[in-house]
């Protein structure tokens, strides 16, 4: 028995075999080889496992993110398939007499070269796609492992995780994350908390772990590889308590949430998906507090179009019916990067350019979003917010921007709601100091507390040196959302919070006295916050 000590970022205890996730720095030898026969049937063998992974893939897209967005898999399994790139690889086997991963990898970066320097728009994009189906063959051919492989739910172990990995994962196939790197506020601790996985950071990983039975203790940051049955027996015995208690929190479905004062609260989900709607519902959410429109943009290989986002935002607004959803426009940047955005390296990308200064500075795919939203407003009760907002200008031109699109829409004959509610997140001091001022051309706020902590304390939030200070308690991140709260009330503005901290049932009792009006948690967490608000005094 083997037992390691992290940090606990996500709750609970889980139970199973490891996954290690190793992502493989696709080094290739150039490795001479004798037998070409055999050699070949290698290749042949991870063609067609590549093939399989991406039928897969293509069937998981097309049920999460829709056709348009999971053509792309049909696209990479026609390439794999093309004559041209397949006598190449022959050719390096049979008369070079070289390995096939030298084969695949040379031929690789020979297709993606040609594409790239093609002037055509459509063959210059494919230069990733044959480097991205090229990479699969080697990983395959080099023994990797992939996450389409999973085929029974595992404890997923690896160095490092990025959102635009976390949201290729089967969700069902997953009991808990062990990192080596991260923090507490990273997106990979964001997305254990909203899928209620138990999740440690900060451990020393071995691949040797890979296949082996550990238990996960989320509540002390304790990883344990080949439990002995004596710890087994008292970890069963902790999964069993929590179970307990999610059975006594169920009791609260369809109950108000309203203090023992009478404070009432709006108690709303943050999701990241369509599918992360069932999810809402059943944990009974009055609304949608944050549907964080960049997982749209994270799970495409392209600019997803006006029609695809309109579909995702008009599902997730039938879903929930006349309930409130609020759409935050997309906010990447700093650790959310999409290649096809091309954004450029930054020295200190959670200061640069990320989330609405993307958009005002590309009009064309913030007006793209914006239209999608509101033919989607049609068909729901949908509002509206943008994130990163610093000054009143800001609101300003997206007001303009809202404005020039529902002329469009008026003109092409398009239906929308006329009244969506218009807010923005407050999740830097600059927008906290002014709020009173912004408050009165918005209907409302919402508190983003993880980046508000990040730049009221000077605390990068990715940076796992710096855990030991980033305190969300810290009493500047509370009086700046204390006067937030006053400050939207006097400009004529509800305010929510939607980061981290609306989830923290210590402060569930100082928020109510703030004033707040609407807490927005992670599905996971709406019973125990409605818990937390019916026995506050």
């Amino acid at each position: 028995m083997l037992q390691v000590k992290g940090k606990g970022i996500g709750k609970g205890v889980a139970i199973g075999r490891i996954f290690f996730y190793d992502k493989g720095d696709q080094q290739v030898n150039r490795t001479s080889i004798s037998d070409t026969a055999a050699e070949l049937a290698r290749f042949e063998e991870a063609k067609a496992k590549a093939q399989e992974q991406l039928g897969r893939l293509y069937e998981k897209a097309l049920e999460d993110v829709g056709e348009e967005n999971a053509a792309i898999f049909e696209v990479h399994q026609m390439m794999l398939d093309d004559d041209d790139y397949l006598d190449s690889i022959k050719d390096i086997i049979n008369n070079e007499k070289l390995c096939a991963e030298y084969a695949v990898a040379t031929t690789g970066e020979n297709f993606a070269e040609m594409f790239a320097n093609m002037e055509d728009d459509y063959f210059k994009a494919r230069s990733a796609d044959v480097k991205d189906i090229s990479e699969r063959v080697v990983r395959i051919l080099s023994g990797a492992s992939e996450i389409s492989d999973l085929t029974e739910p595992v404890i997923l172990v690896a160095e490092d995780l990025a959102p635009s990995e976390t949201v290729q994962f089967d969700k069902s196939k997953l009991l808990a994350f062990v990192t080596h790197l991260g923090s507490a506020n990273s997106h990979t601790a964001i997305l254990a908390r909203m899928m209620n996985l138990p999740a440690v950071i900060g451990i020393d990983i071995d691949p040797a772990w890979n296949g082996k039975q550990a238990i996960v203790d989320g509540y002390t940051g304790t990883v344990t590889i080949e439990p002995d049955d004596e710890l087994m027996k008292e970890m069963l015995a902790v999964k069993q308590k929590d179970e307990e208690r999610r059975n006594l929190l169920q009791q609260l479905k369809g109950k108000p949430t309203i203090s023992k004062s009478g404070k009432k609260i709006r108690l709303y989900a943050n999701i990241g998906g369509v599918k992360d709607t069932g999810a809402a519902l059943d944990n009974d959410a009055e609304g949608v507090g944050l549907f964080r429109s960049e997982f749209l943009y994270l799970e495409s290989e392209d600019f997803p179009s006006e029609d695809t986002q309109f579909e995702a935002y008009k599902t997730v607004a039938q879903n929930m019916g006349d309930k409130q959803v609020v759409i935050r426009t997309l906010d990447l940047g700093a650790d959310k990067q999409v290649d096809y955005f091309d954004l450029g390296h930054e020295d200190n990308p959670a200061m640069g350019y990320r989330a609405i200064r993307i958009c005002l500075d590309r009009p064309e795919i913030f007006r793209t979003q914006l239209r999608a939203i509101f033919r989607a407003s049609a068909y729901g009760n949908l509002a509206i917010m943008f994130p990163m907002i610093i000054s009143l200008d800001e609101v300003l031109q997206c007001k303009k921007y809202i404005e020039e699109v529902k002329e469009e829409l008026k003109a092409e004959g398009i239906p929308y709601k006329d009244d969506v509610e218009i807010g923005i997140m407050i999740e830097t001091p600059a927008a906290a100091v002014i709020s009173e001022t912004l408050a009165k051309e918005v209907d409302f706020f919402s508190i983003g507390t993880n980046d508000l902590t990040q730049y009221t304390l000077a605390i990068d939030r990715q940076n796992a040196k710096l855990e030991n200070i980033n305190d969300s308690h810290h009493p500047a991140v509370l009086e700046l959302i204390r006067m937030t709260i006053e400050n939207g009330h006097k400009g004529g503005a509800w305010v929510g919070i939607c980061g981290e901290l609306a989830a923290d049932t210590s402060l569930t009792k100082t928020f109510l006295d703030f004033g707040v009006d609407e807490l927005s948690v992670s599905p996971s967490f709406i019973l125990p916050v409605r818990d937390a608000v019916i026995n506050a005094e």
